[in-house]
């Protein structure tokens, strides 16, 4: 990682998380469900250029038997210097210290090949990962192609 960035603890505000999800390519979020979301977050970091979040993780779940890595994202203008390996390295290491034995920690990759250094595995063809969404009317959509 470029010293030029700082990690830091915690999540960026409701309006910098949504703006940055949509910048990285990462389906939109609403700012309702941000505001109601983040508070619940088990661990966060977000990577910061002179005081301005660029890159953001985060960990979710129950904080005994499951737990979710999410919201991997970087500002295209910020990739490629390492921002995603190093808070996904955090990521890891308080799951390392607080995940208690037989957690499970899952995720879903939109990187070929990013996630399995520090030991994911897909789940196919034992399990395969499966979701429902609700639409910006608030109703279950049927899916769609986005992800």
């Amino acid at each position: 990682m470029d010293d030029d960035y700082e990690l830091v603890r915690g999540t960026p505000d409701p309006e910098t998380f949504c703006a940055l999800r949509e910048a990285a390519g990462l389906s939109a979020r609403s700012l309702e469900g941000a505001r109601r979301g983040l508070p619940n977050t088990l661990f966060g970091v977000r990577a910061e250029r002179r005081g301005e979040v660029v890159g953001m993780a985060r960990v979710v779940g129950d904080g005994g038997t499951v737990y979710e890595i999410v919201d991997v994202a970087v500002d295209p203008a910020h990739q490629g210097r390492g921002l995603g390996s190093a808070m996904v390295e955090e990521l890891v290491g308080y799951l390392d210290r607080e995940a208690p034995p037989r957690a499970y920690v899952s995720l879903l990759a939109d990187v070929e090949g990013f996630y399995e250094r520090w030991g994911f595995e897909r789940t196919a063809p034992g399990s395969r990962g499966m979701f429902r969404r609700v639409d910006a009317d608030g109703r279950f959509s049927d899916g769609g192609s986005e992800s």
